[in-house]
């Protein structure tokens, strides 16, 4: 299992932007599987929405892609590098997802050809789907 410490030393993204707070299991270049606590705290739910706090689903396919981000900057040749969305396909949000709830965070590297990739992701809640979308990044 990984902390917030060791995912900062693959991944570049800091507070309030990291969006995983653990990674439970990965196989690097593979897969990787990873937890957001969604508390009220988070600094979007002063705006979306006041009366209604819902994760935005962009920040839903942010966290999934930091995930997938764990697992292929895990790669030695890949240390020390930062990956770069280059698309978001199919993506689908099902469930909306409030303060109080975790976030199974999971994405599959299904296509890699040089710095480019693809990878297959879907987010959870209580094991109801919220979001999938596939990946696309670039390795920089």
């Amino acid at each position: 299992m990984l902390g917030i410490k060791e995912i900062q030393e693959i991944i570049p993204h800091r507070h309030p932007f990291l969006l995983v707070d653990c990674i439970e299991e990965f196989e690097p270049g593979v897969r990787a599987v990873g937890y957001k606590c969604v508390t009220y705290n988070e600094p979007f739910f002063q705006g979306h929405f006041p009366a209604e706090p819902v994760m935005p689903g962009v920040l839903i396919i942010e966290a999934l892609a930091q995930v997938g981000t764990v697992a292929i900057l895990s790669l030695e040749e890949n240390k020390g590098k930062i990956g770069y969305f280059g698309g978001i396909d199919k993506a689908k949000f099902k469930h909306k997802v409030i303060p109080g709830e975790m976030l199974k965070l999971e994405c599959e590297i299904i296509k890699r050809k040089g710095p480019v990739g693809v990878g297959r992701a879907i987010a959870t809640v209580d094991g109801k789907l919220a979001a999938s979308a596939e990946l696309t990044f670039m390795i920089g």
